[in-house]
């Protein structure tokens, strides 16, 4: 009986990620973007443990795989992608477009369609043990619920930041399942040698929280993405 529950543990805190995930969807639709963000984070919360529960329990399993991967497309899928859903259909438009007001928010339904394409092909690609290739969906979702819930004023700020939000959907879709290597805050020694990058960058995120705050989230991600980015190219030379 005891076997039985300790095989649960890791699928029970998946599905909390789960729940998490519709619930931050619930808030997304009703235009509550900072209840949405909580959610998210709460959902990655629950990500973080569920794998680590599961290695520390030795109850890895298959099904546990492909759960994590269902649960992981809600909270990071569908309901960042419901947030730039709705906020597409309360954005001011250009005169021009205004006819198509009610068919351009389902483009943001993209990065949901992307994200379970990215971890349909994680769960295959045996080179991401111990970093990640493409833009983990953790990080696009934390980017767009931080960027919607903490800088609304900015997103709002004119009829043509429709194109550079309809251009980032394009861009946060392509770095999900693209080629470019990005570092995972994993540690097989706590020294400094080997791990400069990551402590480099867990540093400069105190400051960017104290200072931006919610959209500070936003900026972190960017600024992990430009890291990576970096990184490889330097190791590429």
């Amino acid at each position: 009986m005891a076997n039985f529950i300790t095989k649960q543990i890791p699928n029970s805190i998946t599905c909390c990620n789960l729940i998490s995930g519709c619930i931050a969807t619930y808030y997304a639709f009703c235009g509550v973007s900072t209840w949405a963000l909580l959610w998210i984070i709460i959902g990655a919360t629950f990500d973080f443990f569920d794998g680590m529960s599961a290695r520390l329990l030795h109850v890895s399993s298959p099904i546990g795989k492909e759960l994590d991967s269902l649960a992981d497309d809600v909270t990071f899928g569908v309901a960042p992608a419901t947030l730039v859903f709705f906020e597409l259909g309360v954005m001011d438009y250009p005169s021009f477009l205004e006819p198509l007001r009610s068919i351009l928010p389902f483009f943001a339904y993209l990065m949901a369609a992307f994200s379970a394409l990215r971890l349909a092909k994680f769960n295959l690609d045996t080179r991401q043990s111990m970093g990640f290739i493409g833009l983990p969906t953790p990080a696009n979702a934390l980017f767009w619920a931080a960027l919607i819930a903490g800088s609304p004023s900015l997103v709002e700020s004119s009829n043509w930041m429709l194109f550079i939000i309809l251009l980032m959907i394009c861009l946060s879709c392509w770095l999900l399942v693209s080629e470019i290597p990005m570092f995972a805050l994993k540690f097989k020694q706590w020294g400094w040698k080997g791990n400069e990058v990551k402590y480099m960058f867990l540093l400069t995120c105190i400051p960017i929280l104290l200072i931006f705050r919610i959209s500070g989230i936003a900026i972190i991600i960017l600024w992990y993405v430009i890291l990576s980015i970096y990184v490889n190219f330097r190791n590429k030379k």
